[in-house]
Formats: C-alpha cells, structure tokens, sequence
C-alpha cells in the first residue's frame, strides 16, 4: 500500500476476526515502532505482548465502562501494551532540560501512530486505547519501577472496517506567516 494510501486508510477498528496475526505481518509492525524516532534516540519504550486470553480480560477490567475499545482487548487476537519509560525522554544527566517536560508521551506516540499505519498496510486494524487504570494494567504486567504502561493497542484483522472519519478541511487550521492568516 502506498503511503499516502495507507495514512487515509488508517482508521480505528473496534471489531476483530480471530484469525491469528502472521508473524511475518508482527515482525514488520513491530520494526515501524522501532523505526520511529525519539528525543535524542533514548527509545523511551517497551513492549508486552498479550495472547493468552486471562490476561487479556484482566486488563479489560481496567476500562472504564463504556469505553467504546472495551470489547476489542479481548476480541483481537493479539494486545500490543506499549511501555512508556520515564525520566530519559527529554532529560540530560538526570534533570529535565525540556520546558515541555519529559516527552516520553510524545515519542510514544510517534511509535505508536508508526504501528498502526504499519499494521494498515499489512491489512490489520488497531485502535489506540488510553483510557484506562494504567497503574492496575502495569500491575498486572508486572512491569517495572520508573516505567508504566500507557497505551493499549489491539492488533488483528478488522471484522468490519467503519465509515470514514469526517476531517477538519486544511482551510481551518493552517495559516500561515502569523496565527490568523489563512494559508488556502
């Protein structure tokens, strides 16, 4: 799939098949993750990857009720939990050299958004899910100190693909030289 082709494509899918994702189509997914880039390349994630159909239910537990992703953490075949680890991203020799902050969000969600559209043109649908108890989900993944788990990503083949988001047109929100003047 072209790129242009597949960032349109790209959509949130919340119902799935339960055919098994192909580890090739896995390996190449996982590589865009790996590709994306990072403040000063400190890679501030890691991943867990979740078949076994317990875990999958345990963490399901820690979305709120009507969460419109709560049934696809279950229903995909595979649950990515992306790992966000924190004071590195935007850091220097221990303190905090950004205004912004640390920008371990924000690089995760480049990765992110590099799964996804990656995972389009294999032909699998995801949905970013963040609305959850992130503290219960890294419990139940045991995952370490200073990291945490921050996004949820179902992965597998769509059941149906929804009707396309309406967008905001380019004359909305792109000016230019100054805030204000529009561009188109």
């Amino acid at each position: 799939m072209e790129l242009y082709e597949t960032v349109r494509a790209r959509q949130s899918i919340r119902q799935y098949k339960a055919d098994p994702v192909p580890e090739e189509s896995l390996t190449r997914v996982l590589e865009a993750f790996r590709a994306a880039p990072s403040w000063a390349n400190v890679q501030p994630w890691e991943i867990v990857l979740v078949k076994d159909p317990s875990v999958k239910e345990a963490l399901q537990k820690t979305l709120p009720p009507g969460n419109p992703a709560t049934h696809a953490i279950v229903e995909a075949p595979l649950l990515v939990c992306v790992v966000g680890i924190s004071g590195v991203s935007g850091w220097y020799k221990g303190k905090q050299v950004t205004a912004r902050g640390d920008w371990m969000l924000f690089d995760l969600g480049i990765a992110c958004e590099h799964l996804a559209l990656a995972a389009t043109a294999e032909g699998l649908g995801t949905v970013h899910v963040a609305l959850f108890d992130f503290e219960k989900a890294s419990e139940i993944l045991n995952v370490r100190e200073n990291r945490s788990v921050v996004e949820l990503i179902p992965l597998g083949f769509p059941a149906r693909l929804p009707r396309p988001v309406l967008r905001k047109p380019l004359e909305e929100f792109v000016f230019k030289e100054t805030y204000g003047q529009k561009y188109f």
